[in-house]
């Protein structure tokens, strides 16, 4: 019960709703991105962004990006390999390598490209 009386004021104070800070406006700028073939259904993506609040951003970019890709070559899928991101003078890019397929592949981290490429526009996130 002690622990209760302890949580609740630091519970109330994040809900402040005075707090005078202004909240800060997401306007990212894509740069663009290129998608290629590097060899069978393994798929390059170099994308670069400004704007981005964090490398979650430029993903959700490259994500994008490959989808589109993936559905342009008739593949539903694709599973990510592998993403580097390098940041310099406020812009954020990456290079990102994926497999493509028709069907569902295996692994821990898939897309299902119809899916992500729908959310993509619902979001106003170019797909190339």
């Amino acid at each position: 019960m002690m622990r209760m009386a302890l949580i609740s004021p630091l519970i109330l104070a994040a809900c402040d709703t005075q707090d005078p800070s202004p909240m800060t406006v997401f306007e990212p700028e894509y740069l663009g991105a290129e998608t290629g073939v590097l060899d069978g259904d393994l798929v390059q993506v170099d994308a670069a962004m400004r704007g981005a609040r964090n490398t979650a951003d430029l993903e959700a970019y490259v994500e994008c990006a490959v989808s589109q890709f993936a559905l342009d070559r008739d593949h539903g899928f694709a599973r990510h390999l592998r993403t580097k991101v390098k940041e310099r003078g406020g812009v954020l890019r990456a290079d990102a390598v994926y497999t493509i397929s028709p069907s569902l592949p295996r692994g821990l981290v898939t897309i299902d490209a119809e899916v992500v490429a729908r959310s993509c526009a619902e979001n106003g996130i170019p797909t190339v």
